[in-house]
């Protein structure tokens, strides 16, 4: 009977998180503008506006991308020797940094958002240039990047940077050579989970980005009323569908070398 519950839980589970998805890319082939109870007639109408380079949606999702692949690229690098650091420091530093380095998790992001806003503001530092959204996202992805490479190196052998120093390695090369290549897995994971924070961020990215430049989510946001905005906002169903089946493929990609290895 326990079996069963648990069964049933992680079923509940399942399609209280995949069911909204499922919905929007079965809608992304409907004529529908609106998600009702009735079904139009199968359409590509969603994935033709959405794929017309002289529409919104498109170029949005381009400057988007970029914006993550910048952030999580900073990010990554910055989390990877903040993580270090914080690994080799004593035990004291360790506990303090690692307390610092909750604090933009656990916070609400709006109050992260307008602090960030207040001090660039202080600073005289002009949205125009994108520092100040790049630099706000980077402070929303960092400590999930750290907090993602921290456990590899709890997991590293302490002796293999040590062993590298006393065979004459500079500190910089059993760096590179050693412990980077160690926690190269949870890099990737910080790296990938950065752009995932980015991708979704809307609070900081409308509080610091420029006037003139939208991503996804402010995009979307700022529709008005009017006779193209439910098409435009339909147009994001396509790329929600292409986004699950993506990940629906890497994910089985991952898992066929895993499988493969089970049976050898």
């Amino acid at each position: 009977m326990k079996k069963v519950l648990k069964w049933i839980f992680l079923c509940l589970v399942i399609v209280f998180i995949y069911a909204p998805i499922v919905l929007l890319t079965v809608y992304s082939f409907s004529s529908a503008e609106m998600i009702t109870g009735k079904w139009d007639s199968f359409s590509w109408e969603h994935y033709k506006y959405f794929f017309n380079p002289d529409n919104q949606p498109l170029s949005i999702v381009f400057q988007t991308i970029c914006l993550a692949l910048v952030v999580a690229a900073l990010s990554t690098i910055l989390a990877t020797f903040s993580a270090i650091g914080i690994f080799y420091s004593k035990k004291h530093t360790r506990a303090l940094m690692s307390s610092v380095n909750q604090i933009p998790v656990i916070n609400a992001e709006v109050v992260t958002a307008i602090s960030l806003a207040f001090l660039f503001v202080a600073l005289q530092l002009p949205k125009s240039t994108f520092i100040p959204l790049i630099i706000g996202q980077m402070v929303l992805c960092t400590p999930f990047a750290i907090l993602s490479i921290l456990p590899k190196l709890k997991q590293l052998d302490s002796s293999l940077y040590e062993a590298a120093l006393d065979l004459g390695a500079s500190p910089a090369k059993a760096l590179f050579s050693v412990v980077i290549p160690q926690i190269g897995s949870g890099i990737v994971s910080g790296f990938m989970l950065s752009i995932t924070l980015s991708l979704d961020d809307y609070i900081i990215a409308a509080y610091t980005k420029p006037t003139t430049f939208q991503t996804i989510s402010t995009h979307i946001y700022s529709l008005a009323k009017g006779s193209m905005v439910e098409t435009v906002k339909s147009s994001y169903w396509a790329l929600t569908a292409i986004m699950f089946f993506i990940i629906i493929v890497a994910v089985i990609v991952m898992n066929i070398p895993k499988k493969a290895g089970k049976k050898q």
